[in-house]
């Protein structure tokens, strides 16, 4: 449920800390542009364009009988989720996110499905709780993970001549953003800069 009234197809990113509401899912809520708090930060889409958010709320989020207060930028652009919820909610309600099966699983009482003792299960819940900082919320916390588990490469044709691509210029925030990310990648030894000169 956010605010209240309850929500289908909401988006859980682990890798992320924006939190998101669409304009749609806004309007829904019956919220009105004076709800909204001033929010000026540009954000760059999947697509890869700028969307200028309309604003920020504060809202309740309830998932079975947690309850979190979550921050949402309201942007209006196509998306076919009505919201994205992130790493700060994942944190404040001490879940775990499975990607495998599009699923946060809660380490709470109710989510215990195994045929234990009540002891048991108890001490079970309480160390899912205890531990729930050993997760690798993203690929910066889990480094020296052998290449060779999982790696993505380009399958590119050999015989294929190869062109130019045009200038594209990204606006000032997304290059920044890009430029920390790439930064980041190299200091994990996630990846490595490669030299290559493209046929005019």
């Amino acid at each position: 449920m956010i605010g209240g009234y309850d929500v289908k197809r909401v988006l859980v990113v682990q890798g992320s800390r924006a939190e998101i509401m669409y304009l749609d899912l806004y309007k829904g809520l019956k919220l009105k542009p004076d709800d909204l708090t001033s929010y000026d930060s540009p954000l760059v889409g999947f697509d890869g364009k700028v969307v200028i958010p309309k604003g920020q709320i504060k809202l309740l989020v309830q998932a079975r009988s947690e309850i979190a207060e979550v921050n949402f930028i309201v942007v209006d652009a196509y998306s076919p989720y009505t919201a994205i919820v992130a790493r700060p909610w994942l944190l404040a309600m001490g879940v775990v996110s499975f990607s495998l099966h599009l699923k946060v699983k809660y380490p709470s009482s109710d989510q215990v499905r195994a045929q234990l003792p009540p002891q048991e299960k108890e001490k079970l819940i309480m160390f899912f709780r205890k531990n729930i900082d050993v997760f690798a919320w993203n690929f910066y916390e889990a480094p020296g993970v052998d290449p060779s588990s999982i790696c993505h490469h380009l399958n590119v044709n050999p015989t294929v001549i190869l062109k130019k691509q045009p200038l594209w210029r990204s606006s000032k925030e997304h290059s920044e953003a890009v430029k920390e990310e790439v930064i980041k990648l190299k200091q994990m030894v996630t990846i490595k800069e490669v030299f290559f000169l493209y046929p005019e």
